[in-house]
């Protein structure tokens, strides 16, 4: 699944559909329902394998999901032994493992679920409860946050009462993967963010923008992707490549096309020229100080634009025991696949980081970090919240979001959760001072070392 991100969230909190590709019919026998590990999730897969209909689950109820129409542009399931199944998402990276039921559960048959809205509290509350796997980590009793707000919900509580006991409950958890949306108005939506990172203002990013175009020269930015993806050749031999995101470069907005378009733009960057020989790049500088996330397999593309040779990423796991946070599905592991159609990238590399290097941004530098010539990363820490979202349903209509994965290092089994990963050589980032004096002191050091590199 694609992730939502808080930064994206108040901006515009867009999930990206696709129409179905015409792919060859999937074998008839997936027909029928399937519970996932992990996940809170009951799936129907009908009309010969090519619709899937999902079910939100916890142990209060259950709600209708999306539906999907199966094929390689949104999601695929394949067979994987005797009542198994593996589901794939194709804008993200990873599996979900399905297991077969004999029939759907009782509690997903009921078309009317109650929206009282003490339903609404407890489905809220135990979906967190159920998935949710950095409480500890965050010191934050769950079961007390319950004991507290519980009793203030009755079943004449108004929506705006409602939502405000809703947003009280998860906002301590200063956590950029949840949300809560209620309407299509500003006072409707919340997002979680770090204590220390509110969200940038129209004003902070117009000042990021001016100063990267002073830093590098504005006549020299190529742009693609609506503005999301950019490259500078500088003066001294080294290439300045920018991603602010990893979704919605196209009108379309669909994983697709923004795949076709991030190619179209490495395929422009990453020349046979400026890849080998003589007037090869003395260094490159991937700048994703401000990235608000998308997709993690996008990330995963530009991963494999800059390696020769085959590597892991990191693990993934998720949640996967409603009573446990401790407990969760066996860690798979990501690779990264060089690239090949064309020219890719193995020399210096460095790689500009900061608190507004979130999500997807996140597990893009994750995965730099098996790169066999690994990078130095400069900045400050990322945002720390890596998961894939999930996007669930309330009974009374309202969307909500929350973490339940791990993205862990394959060679020390950390977890970057909360804290971010924190860069080689720490230095200001988009700070008041560096922004009113004109001064990039992430850019400047990470060309000082690339310069000297060889």
């Amino acid at each position: 699944m694609i992730k939502s991100v808080s930064v994206a969230l108040l901006a515009s909190s867009v999930v990206l559909t696709a129409a179905p590709a015409a792919t060859a019919r999937p074998a008839a026998s997936l027909d029928g329902v399937w519970r996932t590990d992990g996940y809170g999730t009951v799936v129907s897969i009908e009309d010969g394998g090519r619709l899937m209909r999902e079910y939100e689950t916890t142990s209060v109820g259950c709600l209708p999901g999306e539906v999907t129409a199966l094929g390689e542009a949104t999601a695929t399931v394949a067979p994987d032994g005797p009542g198994r199944a593996r589901l794939s998402y194709a804008s993200s990276v990873g599996h979900r493992l399905l297991r077969r039921l004999p029939a759907l559960p009782d509690s997903c048959r009921d078309a009317h679920p109650a929206k009282d809205p003490r339903a609404v509290f407890d489905t809220f509350w135990r979906t967190y409860a159920e998935n949710y796997p950095f409480f500890a980590m965050k010191h934050i009793d769950w079961q007390a946050v319950r004991d507290r707000y519980r009793p203030m919900v009755t079943g004449r509580t108004t929506d705006q009462e409602l939502f405000g006991i809703l947003r009280a409950m998860i906002e301590p958890l200063h956590d950029g993967h949840t949300y809560l949306v209620k309407g299509e108005g500003p006072e409707d939506r919340f997002g979680g963010h770090r204590a220390d990172t509110p969200f940038p203002s129209g004003e902070l990013i117009r000042r990021i923008d001016t100063s990267i175009a002073h830093s590098v020269g504005e006549d020299r930015l190529q742009r693609w992707g609506k503005g999301k993806i950019s490259f500078a050749e500088l003066p001294d031999g080294i290439g300045y490549l920018r991603l602010t995101g990893f979704l919605n470069y196209t009108d379309d907005e669909t994983f697709g096309a923004d795949r076709a378009e991030l190619d179209r733009a490495l395929d422009a960057v990453l020349t046979r020229e400026r890849t080998t020989g003589p007037k090869a790049l003395r260094g490159l500088v991937l700048d994703l100080r401000f990235n608000g996330g998308g997709s993690d397999r996008l990330g995963l593309h530009v991963a494999e634009r800059l390696t020769d040779r085959p590597y892991t990423a990191y693990v993934k796991r998720a949640r996967d025991d409603a009573k446990d946070p401790r407990k969760f599905t066996p860690a798979e592991p990501v690779r990264v696949l060089p690239h090949r159609g064309g020219p890719v990238y193995t020399g210096p590399l460095a790689v500009l980081t900061g608190r507004l290097t979130i999500s997807a941004g996140e597990t893009t530098t994750q995965a730099l970090m098996g790169r066999p010539s690994r990078p130095t990363h400069i900045g400050a820490n990322t945002n720390g919240s890596f998961s894939d979202v999930m996007e669930r349903r309330l009974p009374n209509g309202w969307t909500f979001g929350l973490p339940n994965e791990e993205f862990r290092d394959p060679r020390t089994g950390v977890s970057y959760d909360g804290e971010g990963i924190a860069p080689d050589v720490r230095t200001p980032v988009f700070t008041d001072d560096e922004l009113a004096s004109g001064r990039d002191s992430a850019l400047a050091e990470a060309r000082r070392r690339l310069s000297h590199s060889g």
